[in-house]
This record gives C-alpha cells, sequence and structure tokens, in this order.
C-alpha cells in the first residue's frame, strides 16, 4: 500500500439497513485530498449471506485500475450477513480494511440464537479474527481489521482519512449517499411510481 502517495484512492463502501428485506450499499472513490472521483451502489439480501459477492459487483462495475484500497464499514451487515474480506481481497488483489466503532465481546452467540445450525455463518464470522485498536488523531479511537495489509499501514491510512469524529471521510460520505438512496427507494414505493420496480 503506497500511503505516501498523493493520490492514493480508497473505494469506501457502507451501508443503510432500514429495510425489511434489502440493504443499500454506496462505494465512493475519494483520493487523499478527499476529492470524491467515483460512486458505485448495489444492495444485499437483510440476513443473507451475498455481501461479498455484491461488494466484488459493485467493485468490477467501477471499472477502475487506480483505486488502491477497499475501506468497508463492517464485516458484518444488514442483519449478520457477513463479508469475507479476505475472499475480496485475493480476488481484486487490493489490501482491505473493514472498520467498527464499539467494543464488543464478538456476536458469535447472537449468530446461534438468530440462526441456529447455521455452522457455515459462524465460520465466516470466526474467520474474520481479532481486531485491532486504532487511535485516530481526533482523540477518538476506532477498531478494525485488516487484509492484504499489515497493522501499521492499517492505523497510517485510517487516520489519514479520519478528519472528525472516529469515522473515516470515504465511509462517512458513502454512508450518507446509501441512506438517502434508501429514503428515496422508500419513497418511491409508497408512491407507487412505475419507476421503483
Amino acid at each position: 500500500m503506497q500511503l505516501q502517495k498523493h493520490g492514493i484512492r480508497v473505494l469506501g463502501i457502507s451501508e443503510s439497513f432500514s429495510d425489511r428485506e434489502w440493504s443499500v450499499l454506496c462505494g465512493v472513490v475519494m483520493r487523499r485530498d478527499l476529492h470524491i472521483d467515483g460512486f458505485c451502489f448495489g444492495k444485499v439480501r437483510v440476513g443473507g449471506m451475498d455481501g461479498t459477492d455484491e461488494i466484488l459487483r459493485m467493485i468490477s462495475s467501477l471499472n477502475r485500475q487506480d483505486v488502491n484500497v477497499i475501506l468497508l464499514n463492517g464485516c458484518v451487515i444488514a442483519w449478520y450477513n457477513i463479508i469475507d474480506p479476505t475472499f475480496i481481497a485475493e480476488r481484486t488483489n487490493l489490501p482491505v480494511i473493514c472498520v467498527s466503532y464499539q467494543d464488543s465481546e464478538g456476536l458469535t452467540e447472537h449468530i446461534k440464537h438468530h440462526f441456529p445450525g447455521d455452522d457455515n455463518r459462524i465460520r465466516a464470522y470466526v474467520g474474520l479474527g481479532e481486531r485491532m485498536t486504532v487511535p485516530l488523531k481526533t482523540g477518538l479511537e476506532l477498531f478494525a481489521r485488516g487484509y492484504g495489509c499489515n497493522e501499521p499501514e492499517v492505523r497510517q491510512l485510517l487516520r489519514i482519512f479520519t478528519l472528525h469524529g472516529k469515522i473515516p471521510e470515504p465511509i462517512r460520505v458513502a454512508r450518507l449517499c446509501a441512506r438517502n438512496l434508501m429514503q428515496y427507494t422508500r419513497l418511491e414505493k409508497k408512491s407507487g411510481n412505475p419507476s421503483s420496480g
């Protein structure tokens, strides 16, 4: 990961999860100088296991060769839809960093409760590995896992892209976009607009 590059580009991906069936994903390509020069969108099934495939489809849809890092707002989205960052890193040949914001004892028992007998989901979650704590320049901290990159690289990239609070800018913008798209989609459904199909 060439963090010294002024033109380093991060693809930040976040979701808006408020629908009963689908969660909306947005990806934002952002340079180190915070210039935004790309978007992609997707959706995953709430409680499904399609997050990894959909994120790979989103990355492919961008058709970009200049993205340096993929930054995910969590490895577990859309009600225990578990992403496989190792597979994404291998398929794209790009480092993947997953971030979260609260300390936790883990989700294993929650997954067992909501998806009894789903050993594949449990293995996918356990396979994510341990999180590291990342102190930020803002005085706050977040938690991260890195795949295809080392711990110092994870820490440095998150400090570069986190300007306020503890949410990295590519993820903050992606989350805003996903939330607004979700709200628009819900309004379209309520209005019965044919374009919402």
